[in-house]
Parts: C-alpha cells; sequence; structure tokens
C-alpha cells in the first residue's frame, strides 16, 4: 500500500493544470501564481486570507471523506506549507446536490458575505444530469463576475472524474469540463483542472485512481488531499504535497467529550472488539458508563457486512468500531474493494460527523498474515487511511494482545486526546 500512496503522490506532482486564462501547464511548469493578489496577501503574512470554496458535495463535509473535514481544510493545511506566515481563513460552502443554480441561490449568503479575497468554484457533476450546458457556463460567469464585484479573485475548478454511470457518463462529464474550461478563458478566470489531475492517476494505474474514490462519484479524503494540492498549485505556481497529513485530532472528539462530561457513551462494535473496547475504555476511564451494542458479522461475506452495515445510521451511535474479519472475502477484487469502501461509507453519517468512528486493522487479531489475508490487511488499512479515521494498528514486530493494543490506543485517544 505504500507504493499506493508514493505513485499517488508523483502523479500530484505531474498534474496538469489549466492556468492563466486557458493556458495548459504541468504543475512542474507553473512558475508564477495564478491569483497574485491572494498569493501577496499570503505571502507577507500581515492580515488573514479568507478563502472561500463553493460547490457540491464533493466541496462539502460528508462521509465521503471521514465526515470532519473536505478540501476546503486540506487546502488551508497546503498553504500553510507554501506560506509559513500565512493567516489563513478557509469556508466550506459546498452543499450535497446543488448545481451553478443552488450556488447562484446562496452566493450573497455563503460567499460574498465574507468578503474573500479568493473563492473557488467547483460545479457540474449534478449540473450535467439537470442543469443544460449553455445555462451552466452563464451560471459559472455571474458568479465570477459576481465574485469580482466585491474584490475577490476567482479561480474554476473542474469536478475530478468518475466511474462511468448511465446518470453521469464521462463522455458528458468531459463536455462539461470543457465548459469550465472555456467559460475561464471568456471571464480570464484560472482553472484549476482537478479533472485532469485525476485522469493523470487513472492513466497509470486505474486501481491507483479507485484508491483515490469513495465511491462512483465522490473522492475519499485522498482524493480531497489530490484536490487541495492541486488548488494550492495553481494559486502558488509551486508544489505541495499532504501526503503525511493525519486525521485530525483528537481522532474520538465526541466520545471524549462525553466521557468527561460524565455521560453515557453507545459503542456500536464488531466482535471481538465489542467486549474489548467496553474493557478497555473503562480500564483507560475508570467508573465511565458505556453501553456496547454488538454488531454480529462472524461468518458473513464482505458484501453481506456492507449491507449489515446500513443500519448505523438508524443507530445513530456515539461511537462506531469497525473490525471487519480478515476472513470476510467477495466474488472479486473489484468487489472486496467496493463494499470495504461502504462498510465504512455507512459506518458515518451522512454529513457533518454526528457520532465517532475508528476502525481496526486485520493484523491487530492476527498477527501472523500472509498470501491473500495479508494483502487484505494492506488494502484495508490503506482505505481506513483515505477515510481519514482513527485506526488501531499493529506495527511490523508488535506481538501484543488485541486488546492491549486497543488499552493503549484508548488511554492515547481519550486521556491525552492524541493518537
Amino acid at each position: 500500500m505504500r507504493s499506493i500512496q508514493v505513485s499517488i503522490v508523483l502523479a500530484v506532482f505531474c498534474v496538469v493544470c489549466t492556468l492563466n486564462y486557458g493556458t495548459t501547464q504541468t504543475l512542474g511548469d507553473i512558475v508564477s501564481p495564478a491569483v497574485p493578489r491572494t498569493a501577496e496577501l499570503l505571502l507577507a503574512g500581515k492580515e488573514p486570507v479568507r478563502i472561500v470554496c463553493l460547490g457540491d458535495s464533493v466541496t462539502g463535509v460528508y462521509y465521503h471523506t471521514g465526515g470532519r473535514r473536505a478540501y476546503t481544510d486540506m487546502l488551508a493545511i497546503a498553504l500553510k506549507r507554501l506560506y509559513p506566515e500565512a493567516q489563513v481563513e478557509a469556508f466550506n460552502a459546498g452543499i450535497s446536490g446543488h448545481t451553478t443554480v443552488d450556488g447562484l441561490k446562496r452566493l450573497e449568503a455563503d460567499v460574498l458575505a465574507r468578503k474573500p479575497h479568493l473563492v473557488t468554484v467547483m460545479f457540474g457533476l449534478n449540473d450535467m444530469t439537470r442543469v443544460p450546458q449553455e445555462e451552466f457556463e452563464a451560471n459559472l460567469a455571474s458568479i465570477i463576475r459576481q465574485c469580482r464585484a466585491v474584490g475577490a479573485e476567482v479561480m474554476l475548478c473542474t469536478p475530478n472524474s468518475v466511474t462511468d454511470t448511465p446518470e453521469r457518463p464521462i463522455a458528458k462529464l468531459e463536455e462539461y469540463v470543457a465548459a469550465i474550461r472555456e467559460t475561464g478563458a471568456r471571464e480570464q478566470a484560472p482553472v484549476v483542472d482537478c479533472y485532469a489531475a485525476f485522469e493523470v492517476v487513472r492513466s497509470r494505474d486505474p486501481f491507483q485512481w479507485q484508491m483515490l474514490m469513495s465511491d462512483e462519484i465522490h473522492p475519499n479524503m485522498t482524493g480531497h488531499k489530490l484536490i487541495a494540492e492541486t488548488i494550492a498549485g495553481t494559486l502558488s505556481g509551486r508544489e505541495v504535497s499532504l501526503a503525511d497529513e493525519g486525521p485530525p485530532q483528537p481522532l474520538l472528539p465526541k466520545t471524549l467529550a462525553l466521557l468527561k462530561g460524565g455521560k453515557p457513551v453507545r459503542i456500536f462494535a464488531m466482535p471481538p472488539y465489542d467486549s474489548q473496547a467496553l474493557s478497555a475504555v473503562q480500564a483507560v476511564m475508570p467508573g465511565v458508563t458505556v453501553e456496547m451494542i454488538p454488531w454480529p458479522v462472524e461468518g458473513m461475506s464482505l458484501p453481506q457486512i456492507e449491507e449489515s452495515a446500513k443500519q448505523v445510521r438508524e443507530l445513530k451511535p456515539d461511537l462506531v468500531l469497525v473490525a471487519v474479519p480478515v476472513e470476510a472475502g467477495a466474488d472479486s477484487g473489484e468487489q472486496f474493494l467496493r463494499s470495504y469502501k461502504w462498510v465504512l461509507n455507512n459506518a458515518l453519517s451522512f454529513g457533518y460527523q454526528e457520532w465517532d468512528c475508528l476502525a481496526v486493522a486485520p493484523s491487530v487479531s492476527t498477527p501472523e498474515l500472509e498470501g491473500v489475508a495479508l494483502e487484505r490487511n494492506q488494502l484495508a488499512t490503506a482505505l481506513i487511511r483515505a477515510q481519514d479515521i482513527g485506526m488501531v494498528e499493529r506495527t511490523e514486530g508488535d506481538t501484543c494482545a488485541p486488546e492491549e493494543l486497543l488499552t493503549a490506543w484508548f488511554r492515547d485517544a481519550l486521556v491525552t486526546g492524541e493518537n
């Protein structure tokens, strides 16, 4: 899985971006910022730089990326790496299902009222299903002009590429991507070509592209890092990598707040970690009240576990503990990948985090893995990291009992608030 991550980072450095009003360059060729006023403010670091990211569910904070942050947050991190003195205030204005029509309706309240220095605009995945292309282009042009009227610079972003489906055929999406590029050229607005960035990865290795995606159309956090790197690279004219950025701390904010407040915590957990998590939490924080709800998955295939995960959002627990057994298989590698993603997706609330989610790598219960089991463990850990949630895993050479690893993890997460 490390090779997957390294290859994706390399792909980022070779990504194609459309800059300077339609001129196509590789990231390595970028020599000047696409939005010079914003870049100057970031470099000076004398005042907060307000950036608003307007878009749909890919922009918004949803289960696809762990339910706590998305590329807007990662863009702020990337810009701080590029401009250490910068004061960045990044605002997420993405709403699921929205089109440019919706974006125009809420432009004043969600974007202009914040007095932004820079606005990024990413639409298309929903527009292609119900907004005619001519209207789509007119809406983008109107958004650009209204943002500029309050003094903001604007960058149009093409959306990520997708799996070909009847609702969103790739050929039609490419027409809307071309429309974004053409609108940018007409309006003299730089275009961040995220679509091209994702296609660079897919052209090199379709599996690596799948590892950027949470489902057919939404990127996971690994994909959102690529989006943020691409936007930051276009903005600044310099390369930046977010490959080493871990999940947000504390890893279990809701659980931690409830326990510190003396309130009971409801945990929905796969065995054998239902009983082990109960013991671990009570060992770390004696006297707390924990209601454990078992999530039985013994003997199930991975697609069956995927189906059982649909109950999580109805239960609305405080903490979900996912521990897919290493023996849970699927009919094909493609099915395994899809089902594992949806087990994780369904373990999270739809929108901004309503409960905590923690995953346990297969190697924790089975230290000596080899063959297919080892491959499944590697894939599982890569997918969990891509979801931007906490993970209990076993380091190489560690022979501790699973209960010890779990207790140590909870001690770090609940006592120090970090892991």
